[in-house]
């Protein structure tokens, strides 16, 4: 154990000292907060600019008054036709002409409106607010025409709220799970699948970097080649935690110091952002903001948490092993050794592609099945926990990953003994299952 102690330390010790892993650390948050930067002045940007816009109305269909300007149009009604109205447009009195047309039947339901300009059209988001503005007016327009009662109309327009319940538990609303399961799911999942690739990549480059370099030669004198693969994986794993839990503490701390130093509205930006090109009403956005936080509160974080470490550690060393592994078989040709690393990529890259599967039908046959296999269980099974699983289905997960974790630290243990030391021969897949049954 002091031995294999003694490795750990090294390759903690050896990564977290070096110049790239200390300017990765602290540059990557300071790149979110660039980043946090950049997009708070893009969404607070605003054009100096307020664009002049009269609008002709022969048929009186709107009362200007009543149209709210915004920081970037103001409107006006005067009383000229078109035609002077596109002349000023050219003498620059007014930068567009909205021409609303008379309407002759109240029926109907597409109305075509021109917007006259010299240089500058409108913005997306200015048209979008001109339209809104107009088919507001024009429906009130139709109302009044039509001696409609307002009130009845707008008692048209219902809302649906479909709630969904167990009938083991009727006072619980779990409508909203599916959205939120899907958001922490998807997101528990991504992290498993960046670190699945990140850090066992890492391994097997440490691997193989050693052998070239005949590093490995020294080592293997005085340790076994299991307790160097072990401590090569659990110290790789240790640097890993110790970057993520810094990122994890850095990148909050600037993204609230960014906020507060240049004032961004961070529940404004997420607005911004999230209602972008969509039609939905503000206080909409907020209240549904506000229930997915509310719902993201009654998850069940002490079962979720614990688990997706428990499947963390799970997945890491059954892949960071098989890394290992491969690393050890490799040579100076990098090109040649890539090969290798296929199998082992494949199972990952097709567990990502299945999770988004899964995350729209996470109790299908597909969902239970994959979260089961050892090879996909470490991204699927965390991405179903928002939707809490049948607990036979976790722990008969959690059995078939440790047994397999285990397994395959030992196969890979084996191939690593015979392919630290092997030079100067291309290693294929059928060489090393030879290596797995060799007796030396």
């Amino acid at each position: 154990m002091n031995k294999l102690w003694l490795i750990i330390k090294r390759e903690y010790l050896t990564r977290v000292k070096k110049r790239s892993f200390i300017l990765a650390t602290i540059l990557t948050p300071l790149a979110f907060g660039i980043f946090f930067i950049v997009v708070g002045f893009i969404f607070s940007y605003e054009s100096g600019e307020t664009k002049r816009i009269a609008i002709n109305d022969p048929g009186n269909i709107l009362n200007v008054s009543k149209i709210p300007n915004t920081k970037t149009i103001t409107y006006s009604k005067p009383d000229k036709n078109l035609e002077d109205l596109k002349k000023d447009v050219l003498e620059k009195k007014y930068d567009g002409v909205i021409a609303i047309p008379v309407i002759s039947n109240l029926y109907d339901k597409k109305i075509e409106v021109d917007y006259f300009y010299e240089k500058d059209q409108l913005d997306i988001e200015s048209q979008a607010s001109v339209q809104k503005s107009l088919e507001r007016f024009l429906r009130n327009y139709k109302i009044r025409e039509l001696q409609l009662d307002k009130k009845q109309l707008d008692a048209l327009d219902t809302e649906i709220s479909l709630r969904t319940k167990s009938v083991l538990n009727e006072a619980k609303d779990t409508s909203k799970r599916a959205a939120v399961g899907a958001g922490i799911g998807g997101f528990m999942g991504f992290i498993m699948y960046m670190t699945v690739f990140i850090y066992g990549t890492m391994v097997m480059r440490s691997v193989m970097e050693e052998k070239v370099n005949r590093i490995v030669e020294v080592m293997i004198s005085s340790v076994k080649p299991f307790q160097l693969m072990m401590g090569k994986i659990i110290g790789v794993g240790g640097v890993g935690l110790t970057q993520v839990a810094i990122w994890a503490i850095l990148i909050p701390l600037i993204s609230i110091g960014v906020q507060l130093f240049f004032g961004f509205d961070a529940e404004q930006m997420n607005s911004e952002m999230s209602g972008a090109g969509t039609n939905m009403d503000e206080d909409e956005l907020k209240y549904m903001i506000n229930q997915f936080w509310i719902e993201m509160g009654t998850l069940n974080w002490f079962m979720i948490v614990p688990l997706f470490i428990i499947y963390f550690i799970g997945g890491y060393f059954l892949y960071a092993s098989l890394f290992a592994a491969v690393g050890s078989a490799m040579g100076d040709d990098l090109g040649e050794g890539q090969a290798l690393t296929i199998p082992i990529t494949i199972p990952v890259i097709l567990a990502f592609y299945i999770m988004i599967a899964v995350l729209k039908a996470p109790n299908s046959n597909l969902a239970v099945w994959s979260s089961i296999f050892p090879l996909f269980s470490p991204i699927i099974m965390p991405s179903r926990l928002a939707f809490d699983p049948p607990v036979w289905q976790i722990l008969l997960s959690i059995a078939v990953l440790i047994g397999t974790s285990i397994f395959a630290v030992w196969l890979s243990a084996r191939i690593y003994r015979v392919g630290i030391l092997m030079y100067g021969k291309k290693v294929t897949l059928k060489e090393l299952g030879k290596w797995m049954f060799y007796k030396g």
